[in-house]
C-alpha cells in the first residue's frame, strides 16, 4: 500500500487506537464537529511523526544539537513524507518583518533598481531598510518615528519617593524605583517640577551616568540612563503584540507614534529613493497594491530586467490569485490577519520545485469570502499536481466537495470523539444518513426567522481610515448586524478600528490568546477555580490553598508547571514532564487527597460536561453549563489557555460575558475552527444576546450567520482600493436583489440551498 499514509493504532489525545489508510498524493479533507480529534490526527500524529523520522535522518551531531521529539502514542505510521505545515499563526512581529520581504519580492525589486534604475549608487542592500546603508537614518528603517509624551509619563507634582513616574516599570516599591532611591543622583523629596533644568534633563534623558556605591563588601557599579530615554530605546523596535498587557497600554498611553519626516514612511534612505525605474521609486512601488505593482512590472523592459521582473511576477501572480492582492509589499506581517498570513505563506509554496511532499493547512478558508474559494480550491488542485499530498482540516462544504477523500472524525467532542466514523467520498459521505456531517450537507435550505426590529442606531460618521471613503452608516441597536464583505473591503477598518474607537465599553471576542502561560486554564478564566479548591478544602478539612498548583500545593522541583523546561541557546526550549511529580503538578501529600474518589488532578483532567455531575456548588455548575453552551464541552478542566485555538478562545471569551444586558458585543469570524453543528450551537447564542437587547456586531463570511443577521451592512464592492464604500444596507432579503454586491449573489444561491 505504498500509495496510502497506513497509521495503526493512534491513540493521541481523546483518539481511540484509530487504524486508517490516507491516499497519497490526493486532496484529502478531515471533517468532523470541534474538538473531535482532527488535529490529534493531522498535526500531532501524522506531522509530528513526519518532523521526528526527518530528524532522524540526520548525522548524530546534528541530532544533538536539535530538540528531541517524542514519538507520538501510534503504533505505526507508514509511507509518511517530509511535512510542511502551513498554518494561521503569525508570520512574525518584528516591525522590520514586511509582506515584501517575507514573500521575497522585496529582494528581486531591490535587485532590479540597483541593475536597472535610472543612476547607479551600488548593490542591492543600498535599497533595503533593514541594511545600515538603506535604511533612513532617521527612523532606523522603522518609518515612523515614536515619541515620548512626557508630560503623560511624570506627575510633576510628585517626588521620586512618592513614585513620580507614572510607568509600570517604574512603579512606587518596584525594581527600578528603589534603583534610583539608592543611587543619590537626584533629590528624592523635591517633587519634579522643582528640579533645575540641568536635573531635569539628566533625570529623563541623560545617556549614561556612571554610578559607584557601596554594597555590602564591593562596590555596585552601572551607568544611569535616563527614564524617557531608556523606555524609548526599549520600546522603539517593538510592536505592541510583544508588550505584556500592563506594557502594552503603557505604550499606547506614553508614546506618540508619527511618520518619520525623513523618509515620509518609506523607510529607506533619500539616496535609494532618489534611483527610479519608468519614474517610480522603490518606496513608491512597495506602496502599491500588488495588483497595480504587477501592471507596473509588466511594462518594464530589458535583457536585464526580463529575468528579475519575470520571477517577480511569478511570486505576485499567486498572491493575487489567492485573494491578498489588496496587500502592499510595505504592509508589516504583524498587522496580518492568520487567514491572510495561511495565504501568503501558501503562495509561497507553490514556487517549491520539491514533489512527494505532504503540506497540511489548517482551515485555509478563514477570512475568504465564498467568492474568493474557487481561487483557493485552484491552488490546493495546483500544489497536488506537482505531486504532492494535500491534507486539510476543515468545515467549509465547498473546501470539502473540491476533496478526492474524506476522514470524518467522531462522533461527537473531547471522549465522545476519537473515532473515524467516515472514510471515503464526498458524494458517499452525504449518503450516511446517521453522520453529523452529511446530515448538515444535506440540509437544503437555511432556517427561516424572524427579523427583530429596531428603532434606535449608533451613527458612525465619515470613517476614512486606510480604505475607507469617507463612509457613514448606522449600527442598529439591540439586534444581531452582520458586516459583509470580500477580503480587504474595509470590515475591520469600520468596526475594529473606527466604530470601536468611539464606544470603548464594547465587548470584544475576538480570537486571540487568553492566556501566555501554561498556568492559567478555563476554570480560572470563568472564574470558578478558587470555589472548586474551597469545596476540596471544606470536604478534606485543609487549606484551600493546598490544592492550588500556584501556591503550597505546587510539586517543588517543576513548581506547578508539570514540566520542566530545558535551554536550548538558540533554539526553542524543550519541555520535559516533571518525574517527581510525572506532570501531575501537585505533592504527594495533595495527590493523596481525594473527594468523591478523584484527586484534584482526577478533576482538572475532567471535560467540562463530566465535571458538571461531579460538583455540587450551583454556582460552578452553572458556569460549567455555560462552557457547555458554548460548545467546549469536551474542553479538559486544567487544559493550559495557551493551548487553546483561535476559535476556543474566541468561544470561552464568549462564556465569560454571557447573561449581561445592555452591552454591545463585537465578533470578528466567530465561526472560524466551527463544524456546521457548532455554528448552530453559536447562533443560539447569539439570538439570546439579541433577545437580552444586547447589540451584536459580527464581521463574518459564513453564509449560515448572515442568512440569520437583523441587519446586513455590506462593503465593497472589491478588496483595497476598489472597495471601502457601502455596497449595501438592510436585510438580508433585500441583499439578495442587490446587483452590485458579491455577498447578495452567494446568499441568494444559499437561500435556494445550491
Amino acid at each position: 500500500m505504498n500509495n496510502s499514509i497506513v497509521i495503526t493504532n493512534a491513540s493521541t489525545h481523546n483518539l481511540k487506537n484509530v487504524s486508517l489508510a490516507i491516499p497519497k498524493n490526493k486532496i484529502v479533507a478531515f471533517t468532523g464537529v470541534s474538538g473531535s480529534g482532527k488535529s490529534s490526527l493531522v498535526f500531532d500524529t501524522i506531522y509530528t511523526e513526519a518532523q521526528r523520522q526527518l530528524i532522524e535522518t540526520f548525522s548524530s551531531f546534528a541530532r544533538a544539537r536539535l530538540p528531541k521529539l517524542s514519538r507520538p502514542p501510534v503504533d505505526e505510521i507508514r509511507n509518511i513524507s517530509t511535512a510542511i505545515v502551513i498554518d494561521q499563526k503569525r508570520m512574525g512581529v518584528n516591525l522590520r518583518s514586511t509582506v515584501g520581504t517575507a514573500t521575497e519580492i522585496s529582494t528581486y525589486l531591490r535587485l532590479l533598481f540597483s541593475r536597472c534604475g535610472d543612476r547607479s549608487i551600488g548593490p542591492s542592500f543600498m535599497f533595503g531598510f533593514n541594511h545600515p546603508q538603506g535604511m533612513c537614518p532617521d527612523c532606523q528603517g522603522i518609518g515612523q518615528a515614536i515619541s515620548m509624551d512626557v508630560d503623560r509619563l511624570i506627575r510633576w507634582e510628585k517626588t521620586i519617593r512618592e513614585g513620580t513616574v507614572d510607568h509600570p516599570d517604574y512603579r512606587l516599591g518596584g525594581w527600578h524605583w528603589r534603583e534610583i532611591m539608592a543611587m543619590d543622583l537626584f533629590p528624592v523629596d523635591t517633587p519634579l517640577r522643582d528640579f533645575s533644568e540641568r536635573d531635569k534633563e539628566r533625570f529623563l534623558y541623560a545617556e549614561a551616568i556612571p554610578v559607584e556605591k557601596r554594597h555590602g563588601a564591593g562596590i555596585y557599579t552601572k551607568n544611569f540612563e535616563g527614564v524617557a530615554r531608556k523606555l524609548q530605546r526599549l520600546h522603539l523596535s517593538k510592536p505592541a503584540e510583544q508588550l505584556s498587557q500592563p506594557r502594552r497600554s503603557a505604550y499606547e498611553k506614553y508614546f506618540v507614534q508619527k511618520e518619520c519626516t525623513g523618509c515620509g514612511g518609506s523607510r529607506i534612505s533619500g539616496l535609494a529613493r532618489s534611483v527610479r525605474i519608468n519614474g517610480k521609486n522603490i518606496a513608491e512601488l512597495s506602496q502599491m497594491e500588488l495588483g497595480e505593482l504587477d501592471g507596473f512590472l509588466a511594462a518594464v523592459a530589458g535583457d536585464i530586467a526580463r529575468p528579475l521582473v519575470a520571477k517577480t511576477r511569478q511570486i505576485l501572480s499567486h498572491l493575487i490569485e489567492i485573494g491578498v492582492g489588496y496587500l502592499s509589499l510595505s504592509r508589516p506581517v504583524s498587522t496580518l490577519s492568520g487567514g491572510e498570513s495561511q495565504r501568503v505563506k501558501m503562495a509561497r509554496q507553490l514556487d517549491c520545485d520539491l514533489v512527494d511532499m505532504m503540506y497540511i493547512l489548517d482551515e485555509p478558508s478563514i477570512g475568504l469570502h465564498p467568492r474568493d474559494i474557487g481561487q483557493l480550491l485552484e491552488m490546493l488542485r495546483q500544489l497536488k499536481d506537482k505531486g504532492n499530498t494535500v491534507l486539510i482540516v476543515e468545515h467549509d462544504p465547498a473546501v470539502m466537495a473540491c476533496a478526492e477523500h474524506i476522514v470524518d472524525i467522531g462522533p461527537g467532542a473531547g471522549s465522545l470523539g476519537g473515532e473515524i466514523v467516515f472514510s471515503g467520498s464526498f458524494n458517499d459521505l452525504k449518503k450516511q444518513a446517521h453522520n453529523l456531517t452529511a446530515q448538515y450537507l444535506n440540509q437544503r435550505e437555511p432556517a427561516r426567522r424572524v427579523r427583530k426590529k429596531w428603532t434606535d442606531a449608533i451613527e458612525i460618521r465619515a470613517a476614512a481610515l486606510h480604505n475607507l471613503k469617507n463612509v457613514s452608516t448606522r449600527i442598529p441597536r439591540g439586534v444581531l448586524t452582520c458586516v459583509t464583505g470580500v477580503a480587504g473591503s474595509g470590515k475591520s477598518s469600520l468596526i475594529n478600528d473606527c466604530f470601536l474607537a468611539g464606544h470603548r465599553e464594547a465587548v470584544i471576542v475576538d480570537q486571540s490568546p487568553v492566556g501566555r502561560n501554561s498556568r492559567s486554564n478555563p476554570l480560572t478564566y470563568i472564574g470558578v477555580f478558587e470555589a472548586v479548591r474551597r469545596e476540596f478544602a471544606r470536604a478534606v478539612n485543609r487549606p484551600a490553598a493546598m490544592f492550588s498548583f500556584n501556591s503550597r500545593g505546587a510539586c517543588p522541583k517543576c513548581k506547578g508547571l508539570g514540566a520542566i523546561a530545558v535551554e536550548m541557546s538558540f533554539l526553542d526550549e524543550v519541555k520535559i514532564v516533571c518525574d517527581e511529580c510525572q506532570g501531575k503538578r501537585y505533592t504527594e501529600e495533595v495527590l493523596a487527597l481525594t473527594v468523591k474518589g478523584k484527586t484534584i488532578h482526577d478533576v482538572l483532567g475532567m471535560t467540562a460536561r463530566e465535571a458538571i455531575d461531579y460538583f455540587v456548588d450551583p454556582e460552578i455548575k452553572r458556569k460549567l453549563q455555560v462552557l457547555c453552551a458554548v460548545g467546549l464541552e469536551y474542553l479538559e478542566l486544567g487544559q493550559p489557555l495557551s493551548t487553546l485555538s483561535g476559535g476556543e478562545c474566541q468561544r470561552i471569551k464568549l462564556a465569560a460575558e454571557l447573561h449581561k444586558k445592555g452591552r454591545v458585543y463585537i465578533m470578528d469570524e466567530p465561526t472560524t475552527g466551527l463544524h456546521m453543528a457548532d455554528i448552530d450551537k453559536l447562533l443560539g447564542i447569539i439570538r439570546d444576546l439579541v433577545q437580552q437587547d444586547n447589540t451584536v456586531i459580527v464581521i463574518e463570511h459564513n453564509l449560515d450567520v448572515i442568512s440569520q443577521a437583523d441587519w446586513i451592512i455590506d462593503l465593497g464592492p472589491e478588496g483595497g482600493s476598489r472597495g471601502g464604500e457601502i455596497v449595501f444596507e438592510g436585510i438580508p432579503e433585500d441583499l439578495m436583489k442587490c446587483a452590485n454586491s458579491h455577498t447578495g449573489k452567494y446568499l441568494k444561491d444559499y437561500c435556494r440551498g445550491r
